[in-house]
Parts: C-alpha cells; sequence; structure tokens
C-alpha cells in the first residue's frame, strides 16, 4: 500500500509523532523489553525453567535463598556450559530482619599435595587451562548448606526435586547453551568420563533436544538425603578420590572433607549518593568500587552516555584499577601476611578504597589520551559463569554467583556423578612471591563477584553479570547507567557494554602495556565516538562478546513491590508473582 492510499486518520498520526521518536516508548532504542513488576517475589535468572523452579519455591513458602538454591542447582543441570556443583560460590544476602548485609565466600582451595615446586619440576610455566591439574575443591554444595542453614525455610530435599526431576525426565536444551556446549565438546572430549556423561553419541546435544542427566540426580538425591557431608566426607568424595589419583590429579579425599567456605563482611564505596557493595579478595568486586571512586571525580551530568568522554574516562578508570587488581588481590589467608593475618588484609582493602587514594590515581588520567601503561598504587610499603538474584515477600533479597571458570570447567568429570570440575587453579601464578602464587591449600583469585546497592540504608538492587574480567567493568557500568544516565533497570543491562582487555592477563599478572591494550565496543556507539577514541590513542576493535549476562532485582520502596531485569545476551528470564 502506498503512502497515498493511507487513510488520513493514520497519516495524520505519523505526522504527529515527533521526529526523534524510536521503537521503545522510554525513548532508549537499544532496550529490549520492559522491566518486570510483581509484588510478593521475584526471580532473575539465565535460564526461564529456572527462574520457574525459584517461583515454585517462593509461592511454596521458600525464602528467597531457598530459591536462589533450587535455582542454583537446575542452572547447574540446565546451562553446564557455565556452572555446577564442581564449581564454586559467592553471595551477598540482605536480610530483612537486621537490615544487613551478609557475604559469602564459597571458593575451594588448591590440593594440599600440590606445590609451586611440583610445577617448576615437571617443566610448567603456568597452570594448565583444563584436565586434572587447574582442579581446586568445589565450594558450590557447602555453599548451598551454609546458605541455607542461616536463612532457609524448607528443606533441601525439596528445593533440589525440581532438578532432580529434570535430570531423570529431561529438559529442552537452549539456544545458546547449546551453541556453546557444542564449542566445548571437541576441546573437553580427551578427558575421562565427559563425552561419557556430557555428550551425545559424541556430540552436543542440540537447540530444542530434551537433555537428561541421571548422574547427576543421583548425585543431587545423595546431597539432598545425606546433607554436605555426603558430598564431601562420603562415598562421591571417596569417588573422586579414586578418579583423580587415576588420571594423575592431585585432589583428594583429605582436601574435600577439609573444605568449609565462611561468612565475610561486604565492602563498599559511595557512588553520588548509592552504597555500592561487593566481596573482598580473593575476588575481583572491588575493582567495580575502584573504577567508581576514580570516576566519581568528573562530572557525568555533563556527559553523554556514548560519547567519547565517557568511554574514554571509563576505559582510564579501569586500567588505573585493574593495574592494582593485578598486584593486590590475592586469598587473604595467604597475603598481605604469610601468617593469614586478617587485619592486614582489611587495611589493604580499605586503603585501596579510600576517596584520598582514588584522588591520587584519578590525576594520572589524561582526558585527552589513552595511556600505553600503567603501573599498580603504592598501598603497602613493601572471568564463564551464571549469576542470579531472587527476593521473597519478607524482603530478603539474594544476589548469587556460581561458575565452573572457563566455560563447562577442567572437562574432568568422575563417573557415575554427572558433573564436571572447575579449572579455577588456572588462575594461580608460578611465580614465587607473586600475592597470588600457588601454594597448597591456597585460594585462587577470583573472577565472579555478586553485586549489590542500598540507598539511604535501605536494599535497592541485587545484580551482576557474567564473564571473566568483564564483571568489574560490567558491574561499574550498570552502576553508572542507573545513577549517571537515568536509565531503568531493563534498559541498565540493555545498553551497549564497554569492554577493555590489556591490563592484566586472565591470572592477574600485570602485563606490558605497550600498546595500551585492546578497547571492544559492543554495537551501538556513535561511529563518532568510535572516531575520537581512535584519535585519542585507543585500539578499537568490534566486540566479540557477548559481555556479560546481566541479571537485576530492584525494590521499589515507595509502592512496596519488586522490579526485575534479565537482558538479551542469554536466554535469560525475570518474572515476579
Amino acid at each position: 500500500m502506498t503512502a497515498r492510499r493511507l487513510p488520513a486518520m493514520l497519516l495524520g498520526l505519523f505526522a504527529a509523532l515527533p521526529a526523534a521518536a524510536v521503537d521503545r516508548i522510554t525513548g532508549r532504542d537499544f532496550a529490549t523489553r520492559s522491566e518486570v513488576i510483581a509484588a510478593n517475589g521475584m526471580a532473575a535468572t539465565s535460564h526461564p525453567l529456572a527462574t520457574q523452579v525459584a517461583l515454585d519455591i517462593l509461592k511454596a513458602g521458600g525464602s528467597a535463598v531457598d530459591a536462589a538454591i533450587a535455582a542454583n542447582a537446575a542452572i547447574g543441570l540446565m546451562e553446564p556450559t557455565g556452572n555446577g556443583i564442581g564449581g564454586d560460590l559467592f553471595a551477598i544476602v540482605w536480610d530483612p530482619k537486621t537490615q544487613t548485609l551478609h557475604g559469602y565466600n564459597g571458593s575451594g582451595r588448591s590440593p594440599r599435595a600440590l606445590s609451586l615446586q611440583w610445577f617448576r619440576d615437571n617443566g610448567h610455566s603456568e597452570v594448565p587451562s583444563h584436565g586434572p591439574l587447574p582442579v581446586t575443591v568445589p565450594g558450590t554444595v557447602d555453599g548451598w548448606f551454609a546458605l541455607h542453614e542461616r536463612f532457609g525455610k524448607l528443606p533441601m530435599r525439596h528445593l533440589l526435586a525440581p532438578t532432580i526431576r529434570y535430570a531423570r525426565d529431561g529438559h529442552p536444551v537452549h539456544e545458546t547453551i547449546a551453541y556453546y556446549w557444542a564449542r566445548s565438546v571437541p576441546l573437553l572430549s580427551k578427558w575421562p568420563g565427559f563425552s561419557e556423561q556430557f555428550t551425545l553419541d559424541g556430540r552436543a546435544p542440540r537447540k530444542g533436544e530434551l537433555w537428561r542427566n541421571p548422574n547427576l540426580a543421583d548425585t543431587l538425591k545423595a546431597i539432598a538425603e545425606g546433607g554436605r557431608a555426603a558430598f564431601y566426607e562420603g562415598e562421591i568424595a571417596r569417588s573422586i578420590d579414586a578418579y583423580f589419583l587415576e588420571h594423575g590429579g592431585f585432589l583428594r579425599y583429605e582436601d574435600m572433607a577439609a573444605h568449609r567456605g565462611e561468612w565475610v563482611e561486604p565492602v563498599s564505596t559511595n557512588y553520588r549518593g548509592v552504597d555500592v557493595w561487593e566481596l573482598p579478595p580473593n575476588g575481583q568486586g572491588i575493582a567495580a568500587l575502584q573504577i567508581l571512586n576514580i570516576l566519581e571525580g568528573f562530572d557525568f551530568s555533563r556527559i553523554a552516555f556514548g560519547s567519547v568522554e565517557h568511554v574514554h574516562l571509563f576505559v582510564e578508570a579501569k586500567k588505573l584499577a585493574f593495574a592494582d587488581r593485578a598486584r593486590w588481590y590475592a586469598d587473604p589467608d595467604f597475603f598481605p601476611a604469610a601468617d593469614g593475618d586478617r587485619a592486614a588484609a582489611q587495611d589493604l582493602v580499605r586503603r585501596l578504597l579510600g576517596k584520598e587514594y582514588a584522588t591520587e590515581r584519578r590525576r594520572l588520567i589524561d582526558p585527552a589520551r589513552a595511556a600505553k601503561a600503567v603501573d599498580a598504587g603504592a598501598v603497602l610499603n613493601q572471568g564463564d559463569t551464571i549469576y542470579l538474584t531472587t527476593a521473597d515477600a519478607d524482603g530478603m533479597m539474594v544476589s548469587l554467583i556460581q561458575s565452573n571458570y572457563r566455560g563447562m570447567g577442567s572437562g574432568m568429570a568422575p563417573p557415575g556423578l554427572g558433573f564436571i570440575f572447575q579449572d579455577r587453579g588456572e588462575q594461580f601464578v608460578l611465580k614465587e612471591g607473586h600475592p597470588n602464587s600457588c601454594a597448597p591449600g591456597k585460594r585462587p583469585f577470583h573472577t565472579i563477584i555478586p553485586a549489590f546497592i542500598t540507598r539511604d540504608g535501605k536494599p535497592w538492587v541485587s545484580f551482576g553479570l557474567m564473564g571473566g574480567a568483564m564483571q568489574p567493568q560490567g558491574h561499574a557500568q550498570i552502576v553508572m547507567n542507573l545513577v549517571d544516565f537515568g536509565m531503568n533497570l531493563q534498559e541498565a543491562g540493555d545498553a551497549p557494554r564497554i569492554h577493555h582487555d590489556g591490563s592484566t592477563d586472565p591470572a592477574g599478572q600485570v602485563t606490558a602495556m605497550a600498546d595500551g591494550g585492546v578497547l571492544n565496543l559492543e554495537s551501538g556507539f556513535p561511529a563518532e565516538t568510535v572516531r575520537e577514541l581512535v584519535k585519542r590513542g585507543h585500539r578499537v576493535e568490534a566486540a566479540v562478546g557477548p559481555f556479560g549476562g546481566y541479571q537485576a532485582i530492584a525494590r521499589d520502596h515507595e509502592h512496596g513491590v519488586y522490579i526485575g531485569a534479565s537482558e538479551s545476551r542469554k536466554d535469560g528470564q525475570a518474572a515476579g508473582y
């Protein structure tokens, strides 16, 4: 139909539309959908079926922690490309009874029989990325029980029942998961137990195919009935010991039995009136806080989203924070004091997050030129994952992140157990004296970080995203999108992202940033911004992401409702009731 044949009423309507009209009613053309709003509870995960599992738990009277555990178990089955009970877990919980945040560090330690000297004696200059050598104790199951003991309502057998059922009966594989699964199979099939338990006749399941994992169902059933001891001290642990002994690994029954995660105090910084919370090292969460502290000194009320000033200042702040990340972040039981002096570790974090220190670091930024190399600050005298968040009718909110590290992990899958071990030990540095050097019983530098924002002492946003070194960069961008650029919760995740690499390598070692690193921009940034960034000395390349996989829940105290968001880079869902 030509324009002249359109009814006069429609022609009048089109003529009345403003010239700058966009598809989204909020005016943000990158937003994929509206926020989700509900009064009684909310869940946002990277898999719709896991979101529904969480909602079912909430409707049955479970707490937000119960819902998070149930959802995490489900995603471990449904999205093994990013997580599972062979990995680690971190969480931040808002407790409405005490009106406080609680942090949990569920990272596992390296085998006690594996030393830096062993790697040297056997010709390794770095920890291998896959196989038995990068395996550390998996902390997820212990994390479930620690969280459940303090904040759970329903019995663990109730929380694991949906996943056990899906594992036996099957569930359809989603598109993004099928894609990454297919990429992992050629790499991991050489490791014992992987092909037998994670392929269909040697290939990955395709989109829409039903996937069953009866071995995982048996393992979860044993955990549901026997508690954490069934995993860390029973026959499962003995099977793990025998498997690694047979295949040249170092993880032993004693390592499993000795594992305990720990409750930690979250740390924060105030950014333009809101308090942003992360967990302290051995994770990288405080890098996000350092980035924000540096950027707080610039007036972003006068800087537009996507402008060259926005991107340039963000990348330069990131470079400075990541130089400190490479130099100072490590297991507090080993660094900065060799005797595990936690007071020294806490003092280090306070120094790194000090506003005066941020002012000092900010002076190193040239507003017109990209830095080619930066050093860590003198604060002492001497990155694949899933994220989910849940909230309940009582006001409890949970920010939980869990990972096997590199995609599906190490490839090591003990027969009959239905899960793959993480390869988090790859993050260790094989260098004497480095804060993150390999040592027996040590927790490696960790990339997975949950986040939380409070405002006026009240819970506001529980959020996180996936993606190795992208995570603190993404956390800082989410906060800026909400606070500086006035985006809503959904828009803050959908907005095109900035990703810079080159300040540190994946193990957290300082690198010679001779060319200033590489700046990746997702589609959506203006061409003029890209041109100007190149003029300022940035090496700009197209994004090869996706960079992240954001989920978030916000509390609207005025109306007494929750707001949920799940971005388009994953196949996730935010839903409430």
